[in-house]
């Protein structure tokens, strides 16, 4: 495709040269991004994108085809409305230029679609698995139950050894059933709180339990009060800390596994059901394995989990405390880098 054709185009085009400079762009992307083709030509192309240090940083990689075609969604400044787009750096080969910048506006409604569905997904499963839980509930207590009383008629200790496995995976799989009931039917008790009372007892808990973990606090001190259940969004950011964690943890391939929590103000927020004006992002960013591709679109989803010895709700129910906070949950993972970001409203709807 020659020069000319790219403006025929209704999306925004940038051609890169091998250190990510522009070297041409279309119509669209004049104006898409508020400035004229003579300004936009000779600048590096991720200052178009915001103060994203991540998104710098990956420029150069996606431009040599370490990523293949590197999509990602992000929100960017336009005349100063925020406005959500979708991203796409193909790499080019033996042509003029290394890379082509590909980039879409997002309309609003097809992210709080995305968003509302998700919600919905969420809802009937947690609602089956509920119901399901009830009725595993009483004959599990009864297993314990009989157990027991097995324990108490034998007289020899090999054999109290299989009552205690039976007593100890009761326990187990009650504890399992319990935080599938738990959350059903319950109130929000909500005070006024600082979001890094949070995050600080989050990080205590976690240097505790990961000593040899390096996890790195980076508060915007300028974050306000919120008002909201704190046990609950201490406890959803409790299990997405610690799924981090336990992910840099078990994996092989981490040799200095990091964790980074990040607090910042947002604008414009696409939420589950609405947009906000003003936002707090907690997000938790680690070093580690990435989620696998498959698991992409239901990582939220009950019961579903990438790590042999996990059980699938720390995100759900982490997700489903958020959106009782009219929040939601977002994430970005590739290999080396995930980030997961809590993202919270600070006005009510």
């Amino acid at each position: 495709m020659d020069v000319a054709s790219y403006d025929l185009l209704s999306t925004a085009v940038l051609l890169l040269s091998s250190e990510g400079i522009i070297e041409h762009a279309n119509t669209a992307a004049e104006e898409l991004f508020g400035i004229s083709r003579r300004q936009l030509i000779g600048i590096a192309a991720y200052q178009l994108f915001g103060a994203d240090t991540t998104l710098q940083a990956r420029f150069p990689d996606a431009i040599s085809g370490k990523f293949g075609i590197l999509r990602q969604d992000l929100v960017v400044d336009r005349s100063g409305v925020a406005s959500p787009i979708s991203l796409a750096i193909v790499p080019l080969h033996k042509q003029a230029w290394a890379a082509l910048v590909e980039v879409r506006v997002i309309e609003h409604h097809i992210l709080i679609d995305r968003h509302q569905q998700l919600s919905k997904e969420l809802a009937a499963q947690r609602e089956t698995l509920r119901n399901l839980a009830h009725e595993v509930k009483n004959p599990l207590g009864g297993i314990r139950g009989a157990a027991q009383l097995l324990e108490a008629e034998l007289n020899t200790d090999a054999l109290h050894e299989y009552t205690r496995v039976i007593i100890a995976e009761a326990d187990r799989l009650g504890s399992l059933v319990d935080r599938l009931i738990a959350p059903q039917g319950e109130t929000l008790e909500k005070v006024q709180f600082n979001i890094h009372e949070i995050c600080e007892r989050v990080y205590t808990l976690v240097r505790a339990e990961f000593p040899h973990l390096e996890v790195v606090r980076d508060y915007d001190a300028s974050v306000p009060d919120l008002e909201g259940d704190l046990s609950r969004l201490l406890q959803a950011l409790l299990n997405m800390v610690r799924n981090a964690a336990q992910a840099l943890t078990e994996s092989e391939c981490c040799h200095a596994p990091r964790l980074v929590l990040r607090t910042r103000i947002g604008r414009q927020l696409l939420l589950a059901t609405r947009q906000a004006k003003l936002g707090i992002i907690v997000s938790i960013i680690d070093n580690g394995p990435g989620i696998p591709e498959s698991l992409h679109d239901k990582v939220f989803h009950p019961l579903v989990t990438g790590r042999a010895s996990g059980t699938g709700l720390g995100l759900s129910l982490a997700q489903e405390f958020v959106q009782q906070h009219g929040g939601i949950i977002e994430f970005d993972s590739r290999q080396g880098h995930t980030e997961f970001r809590m993202i919270l409203p600070l006005e009510q709807p």
